[in-house]
């Protein structure tokens, strides 16, 4: 829920890369939403027309209604902080804000409450990934990865453009006492590179890794 056309329509381009999304301008739009729908995260500016946010997620508390919740908002004061805590919110961020500060908000609401959000993520033009699922989605052609083809793709993916070296692609994917050989780890690496692409994963040799 947010009533700034311009940013509404950035943050609706940028999360519905990775989710699906509806967009409400005030609590009246929540509600019709909810009519039908259920969600896995509610993010709510505080100052919108008519009912704000705050108000509204102690009505919709009120009703029982858990569902994890950001508020982002352009107030500075702690009392807004402290008033959204107090009524049910789980996290908040202040305007301005960087998309990926906001990704890294709901990305970590997920870990914390568990949520399957069917998060898809854009690697070229006709090859997408899902985490959820473990899927590489090639046109409309899907592939099943295995639980650590998975986590090392996702690691990757949130650590782009980033030297990685072996110790710690091995130590924060596998657990201490299964630590995999470097023959073990090219050898998940190369069913990767084979998926999204020979060019995106390259090799320093004596370093590590970069995703690109």
């Amino acid at each position: 829920m947010e009533d700034d056309a311009v940013l509404s329509d950035i943050l609706l381009d940028f999360l519905r890369e990775s989710w699906s999304v509806d967009y409400a301008y005030n609590s009246k739009e929540v509600y019709e939403h909810l009519d039908s729908n259920k969600y896995d995260l509610f993010i709510f500016d505080i100052n919108v027309p008519g009912q704000n946010g705050l108000e509204l997620l102690k009505e919709l508390r009120s009703y029982s209604d858990n569902t994890p919740t950001i508020f982002i908002t352009a107030y500075t004061d702690t009392d807004y902080l402290k008033r959204a805590f107090d009524i049910g919110a789980h996290d908040y961020i202040k305007k301005p804000f960087e998309l990926d500060e906001l990704k890294a908000r709901i990305l970590n609401t997920k870990r914390i409450f568990n949520i399957e959000t069917n998060e898809i993520i854009k690697i070229s033009k006709n090859i997408s990934f899902s985490p959820d699922t473990k899927e590489i989605i090639k046109d409309t052609h899907k592939i099943s990865l295995g639980a650590k083809d998975s986590q090392l793709l996702s690691y990757f993916l949130n650590n782009k453009g980033r030297l990685l070296s072996s110790k710690e692609l091995t130590q924060n994917i596998w657990d201490f006492d299964s630590l995999p050989s470097d023959a073990t780890l090219r050898s998940h690496i190369r069913t990767i590179r084979e998926l999204v692409g020979k060019d995106r994963i390259s090799t320093i040799r004596g370093s590590g890794y970069i995703y690109e």
